[in-house]
């Protein structure tokens, strides 16, 4: 990269210094090269380190640079296309869909996910007091965890699960997964938005906590009401979210619901 000094723009100094290391980064970088530290690009470009830092940010939503830990900021890879358009009347897990099972616990859900499980199609309120199974998996695209996925399961919808001696671990999630299954899914409902990872969800997926993440919502019905809730966090900077004739993705300007 150059030495040339920024000079007055119209545009959010910061965006300009995104264009230039842009450029640099076509140019001058290798993927998966270390860029140099925070106070050396600062200085180059003439700039304080707070207005790198938002440049540095902006590409790192955008998929061009990635925060390691213990390694730095480096030169990201083009983004794999991962397709969350699945049959429309399609369980989680029915199909090789590159999810591996993690674990499932019973506990009460948060109160996100209670309200939620409270708006299906045959209405009605969720008890608070009601227990889920919380069944956590990963999904992985060209060996690399891309999303970490929260799939809560009342256990009104699972009554023969109890019989099942699966007490923890991945046979339990599966245990969980095949009992949802029996029944009939009527359709469901998804939705996307643009969040930062939560801790536990930034050490699944190899994140810095705050990176910017892609999280998917998806509402499972039946004729009873809402059967399941899926959250699925996914890496921006790895993940370019593809959908298919029945992904459909509505766009509100409602409020974010937390997991």
């Amino acid at each position: 990269m150059g030495t040339t000094q920024l000079e007055t723009v119209p545009e959010p100094k910061y965006w300009h210094l995104k264009t230039v290391l842009s450029e640099a980064l076509d140019q001058d970088f290798a993927v998966g090269e270390v860029l140099p530290n925070e106070r050396e690009l600062a200085a180059r470009f003439g700039v304080a380190r707070a207005t790198l830092r938002q440049a540095l940010e902006q590409l790192e939503l955008e998929g061009r640079l990635q925060r390691r830990r213990g390694v730095g900021t480096t030169v990201a890879p083009p983004r794999v296309g991962v397709a969350v358009g699945s049959a429309r009347h399609s369980w989680p897990g029915e199909s090789v869909d590159g999810w591996e099972p993690v674990d499932a616990v019973e506990g009460l859900p948060p109160a996100a996910i209670l309200k939620l499980l409270g708006t299906g199609e045959a209405g009605g309120a969720f008890a608070a007091d009601r227990p889920v199974h919380t069944v956590r998996r990963t999904r992985v695209t060209q060996g690399q965890v891309v999303a970490a996925e929260m799939l809560y399961v009342p256990a009104a919808s699972v009554p023969g699960l109890p019989a099942i001696h699966a007490p923890a671990g991945p046979a339990r999630a599966r245990a969980v997964l095949r009992e949802l299954q029996r029944l009939v899914l009527d359709g469901q409902d998804r939705s996307v938005e643009l969040g930062s990872a939560r801790a536990d969800d930034a050490k699944e997926l190899d994140r810095l906590p705050g990176a910017p993440v892609l999280l998917v919502t998806t509402r499972y019905f039946t004729a009873a009401g809402t059967a399941a809730v899926s959250v699925a966090t996914y890496r921006a900077d790895t993940c370019r979210l593809t959908f298919g004739d029945s992904g459909d993705v509505e766009i509100t300007h409602e409020p974010r619901v937390a997991s």
